[in-house]
């Protein structure tokens, strides 16, 4: 997209981390933004102090893992404007006890994740593209993915899954839009530490999909090392002002540090080469990435 002042941007998980930093970068933009957000107290919140600072937006409570929901956060998009330019598929959720072996998991944390990171972005496609090419105007679709979408490993494997397939399916709605034709752009965003609540997502996980054990306890080991990580990640601001950047500049593969560039590169190499990976652990990923900015500050 070229230009932002006065177009449309519809932006899910945008209650709080890089979801209300990018309600509010595009805002500045002259973007007029619909905010959705299953969490709807943050969501009003947000969209109060934008008006308040003198920007157009509307919140509507979506739970992006329901079509129906998005069904009708399309529909009340445009009977608020008339168009939607800038789609972004940005809701994310992981499942507490993200250092366990993959067969632990408990079929509750992999239905919420696949829920949330991908069939939400999934449901936003289907709800929203077909109208953004019967309107024939210039657009894009970010999708918030993660380097953990590129990258394998033992680490946070319910999470992981679900975005290496949000990926899969961004680069395939990448390829399907450019073999039409189409005026609309595609960016895949994938971060590396944030400092954000995603972490603390058990807050809004369904009732249904509770275990009957309750949520996985993190020991006090875990739980401190994250917490150090988090805190000395990137911000959600800086992760906004670089997905706007990639929109303007038509971008579709947009990571945010090079920390786990060794990481892709070991995972494609051993795919090239035939031969079985050495994967880091997500510890030891996490540490370089925060390590790495520090030294840089």
């Amino acid at each position: 997209m070229q230009e932002l002042a006065g177009r449309v941007a519809v932006i899910t998980g945008a209650a709080s981390g890089i979801g209300a930093a990018m309600a509010w970068r595009f805002a500045r933009a002259g973007m007029k933004v619909v905010a959705a957000d299953v969490d709807e107290a943050a969501l009003a919140a947000v969209c109060n102090e934008l008006v308040e600072a003198g920007h157009t937006a509307i919140g509507v409570r979506t739970d992006v893992a329901r079509a129906a929901d998005v069904d009708a956060l399309a529909e009340r998009a445009y009977a608020a404007f008339g168009a939607v330019h800038l789609l972004c598929n940005n809701a994310g959720v992981v499942p507490s006890g993200r250092y366990r072996a993959v067969w632990e998991f408990p079929l509750e944390d992999w239905r919420w994740s696949l829920d949330v990171n991908l069939y939400g972005v999934i449901h936003g496609l289907r709800s929203f593209i077909p109208r953004m090419l019967d309107a024939g105007d210039e657009g894009h679709v970010l999708t918030t993915a993660s380097v953990a979408g590129l990258i394998s490993g033992s680490g946070s494997p319910v999470y992981s899954a679900a975005k290496h397939a949000a990926v899969r399916v961004t680069e395939a709605l990448y390829a399907s839009l450019r073999e039409r034709n189409a005026p609309i752009g595609v960016s895949l965003l994938c971060p590396g530490l944030v400092n954000t609540r995603i972490y603390e997502s058990e807050r809004n996980r369904p009732d249904g999909l509770r275990p009957a054990d309750g949520p996985a306890p993190e020991t006090e080991e875990l739980q401190a090392i994250a917490a150090s990580l988090y805190a000395g990640a990137m911000s959600p601001e800086a992760v906004a002002e670089i997905a706007c950047q990639a929109v303007l500049d038509d971008r579709l593969y947009v990571i945010t540090t090079d920390s786990f560039d060794d990481a892709i590169r070991e995972r494609m190499g051993a795919i090239l080469e035939r031969r079985n990976p050495q994967f880091a652990t997500l510890l030891a990923l996490s540490r370089r990435d925060v390590g790495e900015r520090e030294s840089a500050q």
